[in-house]
């Protein structure tokens, strides 16, 4: 059998689009070389294309690479292009560029308020800054967080403000291997935020218009009173709300870690599966009706159906993206008949990078794109290993073959995003994929039943224990000791080289041709190789890690694999702090609990060799009589009363590290403190965690 895989470069011209497009994103994004570099080439490609005109078709035919690479040079710089555009901090009116600390805002809020452990929290446009009584349009968007015990006016989307506060830049923490959230808010147009009271602000009269963002805002609000109405249970109601409409506000940590453990987060994280749900239940209910025979209806029907879901939903990018991805199967489907799935899965791809090109760096993006991908040239073969008569075991292996065939180019990614490996995700899909399908459209019944309330009620009991029955099978899955296998860590060019071996191994396996299989050996030798390095020169090292965790102490200090913690008991009993600052920074580093052998470690002091660091967690005196200490580094923690003059007269210190545990005001002062005194400083929660060797 041979599968829709083969010579795939030469069948689907539009992934020849794609690539040197998707490359031009990647350059302009880590070069920055701007709009001249893509007009030059651009231009290149042009005379190139040009120039094979005059020629007849003989030499045209002789030189037919030039018209490629041609094309290849267009969409390069069409990349860089796209993506020098699109970068709000290229715009003379960026934000950034024309905000000062004394200039007041004029924003409009985007969502409605969520909310957190102590604030309410959104997301506004900023429309103006103002300066001497004049207002200055401006481009960006600002996270806006809302203190809960302030006497706060109704506000919603489309409320427009005036605000008086100081923006913050938003910061990454730092932290060896924590999540880069500030590229992350970046590639949303998000690059400040600020913290108000209600003196902080004032609420402008009236709102911005927006008519079709109002009605799908109060659609999605309706849904979700209707869901808190007939659904008791506040776990249950939560996977509901995920499930139906995207909304993820009210989950649960550790219920999410359960999904995640045991390869189903993808049910609470609405995406392509809930679309591919609703696609699949059209196609089969439309030809119960007489129109199905129109060309023009039915696509038009089903399209209208999937985008209201999608904007119903939010439109965030995870849907976004499925929806522009359906979309272009059902038009191809519609107007051509022969149309390659690659072709149409390249185009929704360009369509979406012409959007927004920092999709390429989500996460999202290329599972979405991935799983599709290895699903369209894996599932007939292995559908075609096993064959059944048994129709419900037929049924059971297909559901089996699609679910081992994303799994194949969707390794590497979820390896390298995630460090993690769910084992029994075979399991739990064939569980959870059905069940939820059949939630799914229990609950939109439950929508269209809701104006009969005990109709509504019988059937919300319902769904409430499909949901309680699904939540439980995942919760007891995710306890089980083998369920997950955690703590791997794959470096970007062993995520390159491990999808270089599964592309030339799957060849080989096509096509049996021999390049291909002694392609796939290099790569797994080249794999092992970055691997085994990488962990052997992490092994190697000796170190202090000084976290940036706001109020908290936590120090790792590392030899040769082993760690041991210093710091607040309470930071390591905080799940969201150990899940989120201190294992991604073991797994990065490759180390584990256990002894020292180089490093020393006495109260209150470090050393290694000559290496010797103190730290300093309560009030120390001027001592002129004895001999200053020497220190390589002296850590100030747990907010003690100090001086940095008495601080100087005991040690002869090459750099005072203040930690997160200490206040911002008083860290400011001793930071004026060390300036006069000529001493080095490094204050952790401004510039992240700070490293020394040992």
């Amino acid at each position: 059998m041979q599968p829709a895989g083969v010579a795939i470069w030469k069948r689907v011209p539009f992934l020849r689009v794609l690539i040197p497009f998707a490359a031009g994103i990647i350059v302009e994004y880590h070069t920055a070389c701007g709009t001249l570099w893509a007009f030059y080439i651009g231009l290149t490609g042009l005379i190139l294309l040009s120039a094979m005109v005059p020629f007849s078709l003989t030499r045209r035919y002789v030189h037919r690479w030039v018209p490629g690479v041609a094309l290849h040079l267009l969409f390069f710089s069409l990349g860089l292009g796209v993506t020098t555009f699109r970068n709000l901090e290229n715009k003379a009116s960026w934000l950034g560029k024309c905000y000062t600390e004394d200039s007041p805002l004029l924003v409009t809020i985007l969502e409605p308020l969520t909310e957190k452990t102590k604030t309410h929290k959104t997301v506004a446009e900023v429309e103006a800054v103002l300066k001497q009584d004049r207002l200055i349009p401006v481009q960006g968007k600002l996270l806006i967080y809302f203190r809960k015990d302030s006497e706060l006016p109704s506000l919603r989307d489309g409320s427009r403000l005036i605000i008086f506060r100081r923006l913050q830049p938003i910061r990454n923490s730092g932290n060896p291997g924590a999540f880069d959230y500030k590229s992350y808010c970046a590639f949303q147009g998000i690059h400040h935020q600020v913290f108000l009271t209600s003196r902080d602000f004032r609420l402008l009269p009236g709102e911005k218009p927006g008519f079709f963002h109002r009605y799908m805002v109060n659609t999605r609000l309706q849904v979700l009173a209707c869901l808190e109405k007939y659904i008791s249970n506040k776990d249950c109601r939560a996977v509901a709300e995920a499930l139906l409409i995207g909304y993820r506000e009210h989950l649960d940590p550790e219920l999410v870690q359960s999904y995640s453990a045991t390869g189903v987060v993808h049910i609470i994280a609405i995406s392509g599966l809930h679309l591919g749900m609703i696609y699949a239940v059209l196609t089969w209910v439309f030809p119960l009706f007489r129109l199905h025979r129109n060309r023009i209806v039915k696509p038009l029907v089903i399209l209208l159906v999937l985008w209201f879901f999608t904007f119903i939903a939010g439109a965030v990018p995870s849907i976004l993206r499925s929806a522009v991805m359906f979309s272009c199967i059902i038009i191809g489907e519609t107007f051509s008949r022969k149309a390659s799935i690659y072709n149409t899965l390249a185009v929704s791809a360009v369509i979406l990078l012409l959007y927004n090109p920092f999709y390429l760096w989500d996460a999202g993006f290329q599972l979405s794109y991935t799983a599709v991908f290895s699903i369209v040239v894996f599932a007939r073969y292995v559908k075609g290993l096993l064959q059944f008569e048994n129709k419900l075991l037929g049924l059971t292996w297909r559901m089996l073959s699609v679910t081992l065939s994303a799994q194949v180019f969707t390794l590497p990614v979820v390896l390298y995003h995630f460090h993690q490996f769910p084992n029994l995700f075979l399991l739990t899909n064939m569980v959870v994929v059905p069940l939820s399908a059949v939630i799914l459209f229990s609950e939109i019944l439950l929508l269209v039943f809701s104006p009969v309330p005990q109709l509504a009620e019988h059937w919300g009991s319902m769904v409430e224990w499909m949901l309680s029955a699904m939540n439980g099978f995942i919760e007891r899955t995710a306890r089980i000791p083998f369920a997950v296998t955690k703590e791997i860590d794959v470096s970007f060019t062993a995520t390159i080289l491990l999808l270089s071996a599964l592309a030339a191994g799957s060849w080989w396996l096509f096509r049996r041709e021999r390049w291909s299989l002694y392609s796939a050996g290099v790569a797994v030798c080249l794999f092992s190789a970055a691997v085994s390095l990488h962990s052997i020169r992490l092994r190697q090292q000796r170190k202090i890690i000084v976290y940036n965790i706001p109020g908290h102490t936590a120090i790792d200090i590392v030899d040769a694999g082993n760690y041991l913690f210093y710091g607040d008991t309470s930071a390591l009993n905080d799940r969201f702090i150990r899940d989120f600052h201190l294992i991604p920074s073991r797994i990065a580093n490759h180390i584990s609990p256990g002894n020292l052998q180089q490093v020393s470690i006495k109260k209150g002091s470090i050393s290694s060799g000559n290496r010797k660091i103190f730290i300093v967690d309560q009030e120390i005196y001027a001592n002129g009589a004895q001999k200053k200490q020497k220190a390589d580094a002296v850590i100030i923690s747990g907010n003690p009363r100090l001086y940095m003059d008495a601080l100087a007269r005991n040690f002869d210190c090459g750099i005072v590290v203040f930690d997160a545990s200490n206040p911002p005001w008083k860290i400011r002062l001793w930071k004026k403190d060390c300036d006069s005194l000529h001493l080095r400083h490094y204050s952790v929660p401004e510039q992240g965690a700070f490293l020394m060797d040992l």
